[in-house]
């Protein structure tokens, strides 16, 4: 049970990262730049505005096992930074936290979008959380409809996406598929997007590489095959 949640070395030259090897794809974040020292032309554009995204969780997004600065939601916002689709991410995740498990401080998921959720939000993440295995199913998918509603009521027009809990085995527990399923229900119900890690496999089969020593939280590899998955999932699900 995750009793509160969570930089890549950099490769040798020329090789790609364990991350973007696992998700099967190159970061091209970490790829050599250009040294061009060309002058833009009078006509260049500005860069476009970037777009709110806000981050609910628990340990997982916090960086805890590596540094808060390694947290996927940082990574995913310093490598669209100055992009064609730049993120302002708030990262409100607090370790310890579910829909209805509370963590440091008291917080759920649902406190966690009073005190981050605005009007002017375009996306809302919720990701997690295994710290709601063993508790009752209806009362679950209520806490997650809650915060659900919660959050459209104060965001009308944001993307809501929901990324159930992920699994390290391709056994995964009873309980983590039962929060797995009610979290799924509850956002069909809501119109939210739902994104399955355990349907998708993320981490499976690479834990000794992505999972840090206490077995629980993301390594900085792991930090940074999220921020891959994440940051692919934002900008499919962002709104133009």
């Amino acid at each position: 049970m995750l009793t509160g949640i969570g930089a890549l070395s950099v490769a040798a030259a020329g090789a790609v990262p364990v991350a973007s090897q696992l998700l099967g794809q190159a970061s091209d974040s970490r790829q050599p730049t250009s040294t061009s020292t060309s002058t833009p032309s009078a006509t260049s554009t500005a860069p476009p505005p970037a777009a709110r995204v806000v981050v609910i969780g628990d340990s997982l997004s916090t960086g805890l096992g590596t540094s808060p600065d390694m947290a996927w939601p940082n990574l995913v916002r310093n490598d669209t930074s100055g992009g064609k689709h730049p993120l302002a991410i708030v990262d409100a995740a607090v370790n310890g936290s579910g829909y209805v498990s509370q963590g440091d401080g008291g917080s759920t998921f649902l406190s966690q979008v009073d005190g981050s959720v605005q009007k002017t939000t375009q996306m809302v993440l919720v990701f997690g959380s295994e710290n709601d295995m063993g508790a009752d199913g209806s009362q679950l998918k209520q806490a997650v409809a809650k915060t659900l509603a919660e959050i459209s009521a104060k965001a009308p027009g944001a993307t809501i996406v929901v990324v159930g809990p992920p699994s390290y085995t391709n056994t995964p527990e009873p309980a983590r598929l039962q929060v797995r399923d009610e979290d799924r229900d509850a956002a069909t119900e809501a119109g939210a997007v739902f994104v399955d890690p355990i349907q998708e496999q993320w981490i499976m089969g690479h834990a000794e590489q992505l999972i840090g020593p206490d077995g629980d939280h993301p390594s900085a590899d792991g930090q940074h095959y999220l921020q891959d998955a994440m940051e692919k999932v934002i900008l499919a699900n962002l709104r133009e």
